[in-house]
C-alpha cells in the first residue's frame, strides 16, 4: 500500500484537459485581488475582530492582527509559488499531492472542504443574523426567522446561499463580476469607518494596552459559553497553565481567532484554473489582496479599540464595529455599517462556495471522490456540483447552530498553510527544473519557521476544537481507505503525462 505516491506536475496539469472536466480560464489578476478582499473583509472586520478584543486581548488585538497577518502574508508567498507551478483547481491540496503525497493531499484535502464549508456556513448564518439587526436599526419590522412549532428557520442564509450558487453555476466571471461591484462598495464603507471612527477616538481606551492576564474559569464567547478545559488554548491546557484571557496569551489566542479574518488568499488559489496567465496573474493578485487587506483590518482595529473600552465591547450580547458606534451615540452610522455588515458578509458567502466547490472538483477528477461530481457544464462550471454544495452549505447554516465553529475554519486552514510552507523546500530539492515565475525568499528556513509559526497559532486554539478536528480527520480516514485509496486514478495508472514518482 503506497499512500505516499504523488503526481508530477505534468499529470497534474495534463488534466486540466481533460474532456468534460475542464474549466473556463476568463480571470484576471484584479479578478483575484478582489476576490480575496471579498472573502476576508467581511468575516473579520465587523464581527471577530471586535470579538477577539471584547474576550481575548483588549486593545492588544491590534497586535493579533499584525501577527495573524504577519503569518499570513508569509504564508501567501508559498502559494504564490505554488500557483506559478501549478496553475490548477485545488490549492493547498493540488501542491501536497505532487510534492508529499497522496494521503497527505487527502488530508489537506478533506480539511479545506471542513474550513470552506464551515467558513460558508457561519458567514451565511452571521448574514442573516446582521440582516435582521439591520432591519432592527432601520425601524423595519421584517424579520426572517421562521417559527415551525418549536423549531426556528431562518431563511436568509439560503436565500443569499441560493443567489450565489446561481451566479456561479452561470458562470465564475459572472459571479466575480458581481462579487467584485459589491466588494468596491464595502471597501468604501470600510474606509468611512476608519475616518469617522477617528473623531470618536479617545487615548483612554488603549490603556491598558495589553490588559493583565487574568483566570478566566468560564471563557465566553459572542453566542455562548464553553467552559473548563474545553475554552483552553492547547498548550495551556498541555503545559497546566492556569486558563487565562487577556496578557500576552490572550494576544496569541487572539491572533488565532483572527485568522478567521485571513482566510481568502487560499480561496483565492483555488481559482488558479480558471485565470488567464496563471503563472503571473495569481502570484499578483495574491500579493495585491493580501496586502489590502493587512491595511485595512489594522486600521479598523485601531479605531475600533480606540472608539470604547474592551470592557464595553465585552458586555454587548454579540459586539461588532455597529456595537461600537452605538456605544458612542453615532446611531446614524451603526445604520450605516449594519448595511456594510450585511453587504460584506455576502460577498464573502460566493468566494466561499467557489472555493468548496473547487476544492472537491479537484479530489473529484483524481478519483479520492466520486468522479460524477467534477463534470462540467455548457458555462464551463461544475454545474451540479455547484448546486450540491450550495444546498449542503444553506441545510448546515439554516438548521445548527454554528457559533462556536470558527475555530474550526482556522484549524482547517492552519493545517494547510503548515504543510504548503514545509513543500516549498521538498519541492524546491525534488523538482529545481520548474520554472517559477514567482519564488519565495530564504528557502528552506523561511517556509520551514512559517511553517511552525502556523504550528504554533494551531496550539493556541481550543482543546474542544482540536477535539473536534481530530473527528473529522477520522471521519475523513475513513472515506479515503473506504473509497479514495481504491478508486485513486494515480493508483490505477489513468493518468496522463510523466509516471507518477
Amino acid at each position: 500500500m503506497n499512500l505516499l505516491r504523488t503526481k508530477t506536475v505534468e499529470q497534474t496539469i495534463a488534466e486540466t484537459d481533460e474532456a468534460d472536466r475542464k474549466l473556463k480560464r476568463n480571470l484576471k489578476w484584479w479578478d483575484l485581488a478582489i476576490m480575496g478582499v471579498a472573502v476576508a473583509v467581511g468575516a473579520g472586520i465587523f464581527s471577530v475582530g471586535a470579538q477577539a478584543a471584547a474576550y481575548h486581548a483588549g486593545p492588544a488585538v491590534i497586535l493579533s492582527f499584525i501577527i495573524a497577518g504577519i503569518v499570513c502574508g508569509a504564508a501567501v508567498m508559498c502559494y504564490a509559488e505554488f500557483a506559478s507551478m501549478i496553475p490548477v483547481a485545488g490549492s493547498a491540496y493540488t501542491f501536497t499531492y505532487t510534492t508529499v503525497g497522496e494521503i497527505v493531499a487527502w488530508i489537506i484535502g478533506w480539511d479545506l472542504i471542513l474550513e470552506m464549508l464551515m467558513a460558508g456556513s457561519v458567514i451565511s448564518k452571521y448574514w442573516g443574523v446582521y440582516l435582521n439587526d439591520f432591519f432592527r436599526l432601520m425601524g423595519w419590522n421584517l424579520n426572517t426567522n421562521i417559527q415551525i412549532g418549536s423549531f426556528a428557520l431562518d431563511v436568509a442564509p439560503i436565500i443569499i446561499v441560493a443567489f450565489f450558487t446561481t451566479l456561479l453555476v452561470f458562470g465564475t466571471r459572472l459571479g466575480a463580476r458581481v462579487d467584485g461591484a459589491m466588494t468596491v462598495l464595502k471597501i468604501a464603507i470600510v474606509f468611512f469607518v476608519v475616518i469617522v471612527g477617528f473623531f470618536y477616538v479617545k487615548a483612554s481606551n488603549f490603556t491598558p494596552f495589553i490588559p493583565p492576564s487574568q483566570p478566566a474559569d468560564t471563557v465566553q464567547t459572542a453566542s455562548s459559553e464553553v467552559t473548563g478545559i474545553w475554552a483552553q488554548p492547547l498548550w495551556q491546557w498541555a503545559t497546566g497553565m492556569t486558563p487565562s484571557i487577556y496578557g500576552v496569551p490572550g494576544i496569541l489566542s487572539g491572533a488565532a481567532l483572527v485568522f478567521f479574518a485571513f482566510i481568502g488568499f487560499d480561496v483565492v488559489a483555488t481559482a488558479a484554473e480558471e485565470t488567464d496567465n496563471p503563472k503571473r496573474s495569481v502570484p499578483l493578485g495574491i500579493g495585491i489582496g493580501m496586502l489590502l487587506i493587512i491595511i485595512m483590518y489594522v486600521a479598523v482595529a485601531v479605531v475600533t479599540t480606540g472608539m470604547v473600552s474592551y470592557r464595553d465591547l465585552a458586555k454587548a450580547d454579540s459586539p461588532s464595529l455597529a456595537t461600537a458606534f452605538e456605544l458612542v451615540g453615532a446611531n446614524w452610522a451603526a445604520k450605516i455599517i449594519s448595511f456594510g455588515i450585511v453587504l460584506g458578509l455576502a460577498t464573502v458567502v460566493m468566494v466561499l462556495l467557489l472555493g468548496l466547490t473547487r476544492i472537491v472538483f479537484a479530489m473529484s477528477r483524481d478519483g479520492l471522490l466520486p468522479r460524477g461530481l467534477s463534470k462540467t457544464g455548457v458555462h464551463g462550471t461544475p454545474a451540479m456540483l455547484q448546486i450540491v454544495c450550495g444546498v449542503v452549505v444553506a441545510l448546515v447554516a439554516a438548521f445548527f447552530d454554528i457559533g462556536v465553529l470558527s475555530d474550526m475554519v482556522n484549524i482547517g486552514t492552519l493545517s494547510a498553510f503548515t504543510l504548503v510552507a514545509i513543500s516549498i523546500p521538498i519541492m524546491r530539492r525534488k523538482r529545481p527544473d520548474l520554472n517559477r515565475s514567482f519564488t519565495m525568499p530564504g528557502n528552506p528556513w523561511v517556509p520551514i519557521l512559517i511553517g511552525l509559526a502556523n504550528l504554533w497559532l494551531m496550539l493556541n486554539l481550543t482543546v474542544l476544537t482540536w477535539a473536534r478536528f481530530v473527528v473529522w480527520l477520522v471521519v475523513g480516514f475513513i472515506i479515503y481507505f473506504v473509497y479514495g485509496y481504491r478508486h485513486s486514478r494515480l493508483g490505477l495508472n489513468q493518468l496522463k503525462g510523466d509516471i507518477a514518482q
